[in-house]
């Protein structure tokens, strides 16, 4: 199984110290969640991660090698990335969209199998927009295009799954199938990495956490660890209250 390790990885965001090199690897059957206020970098890193913008200074390894060392072909067949915004290149149905996940696995001018047609309908029949899969993907709402989003990661079959903010757009119901399906993933075998704004879904899914502020600092390791009021109340600038629900922490903001 991959890994995924950041090796004293500094990104690189203009104007700012380097604050903490990163030290840190994504195993499999791990979920990492990165928590941080607006402009802490938490996309910047994703995208560092990813391959698609230079640190500063480190390195990004998967596995045993360096990101840098690799073609974009075999980073997709190991690391899939599900962006918070993403613009529509050319009309595209759902399913046509979705089929854009095997395309690390095909050989150029290779057409898809009956197998990567089944893979992509399971996906998105699992992401519940498998009725919408004729729809141009320019039609659908937020929260539909962002489940097609994570259908089309789930078809290309990563062993690391990167996502910024995966349960933007989605409502409750959604929300929650999403972060179930990214723990069925980890339970599988894969390792996920994501961003979040949303605390309790952090404190109740994930089980490590990576804390970037918007000087460069940072700090990781166990949820457990990381989950601490005076800790997350720094991060935040925010006064906490803490109750337990369900067997787990949930944060709430005090009045002031």
């Amino acid at each position: 199984m991959s890994t995924l390790q950041a090796c004293q990885l500094v990104i690189d965001i203009p104007g700012r110290p380097d604050g903490n090199p990163l030290e840190f690897s994504v195993a499999a059957g791990q979920i990492w969640g990165v928590l941080g206020p607006n402009g802490a970098g938490k996309t910047t890193l994703l995208h560092t991660l990813a391959g698609l913008r230079p640190s500063r200074n480190g390195d990004v390894r998967l596995g045993a090698q360096r990101l840098n060392d690799l073609g974009r072909r075999e980073i997709a067949r190991q690391l899939g990335l599900v962006f918070q915004d993403r613009q529509d290149g050319f009309p595209a149905t759902v399913l046509e969209t979705a089929l854009i996940g095997r395309h690390p696995w095909l050989s150029p001018w290779q057409m898809e199998t009956g197998d990567d047609l089944a893979r992509a309908e399971a996906a998105l029949q699992a992401l519940d927009v498998g009725h919408l899969r004729d729809r141009l993907v320019s039609t659908l709402s937020g929260g539909e295009r962002q489940r097609v989003a994570i259908a089309t990661i789930l078809t290309q079959a990563p062993a690391i799954w990167l996502l910024d903010e995966p349960t933007n757009h989605l409502d409750l119901h959604h929300q929650v199938a999403v972060m179930k399906l990214l723990k069925q993933q980890a339970a599988g075998g894969k390792a996920v990495f994501m961003c979040l704004h949303d605390l309790n879904l952090a404190a109740r899914w994930c089980d490590h956490l990576l804390l970037l502020y918007p000087d460069g600092e940072a700090c990781w390791g166990p949820a457990e660890a990381m989950l601490v009021p005076s800790v997350l109340e720094k991060l935040y600038g925010q006064k906490l209250m803490t109750v337990e629900a369900d067997g787990a922490p949930v944060f709430v903001p005090a009045r002031e």
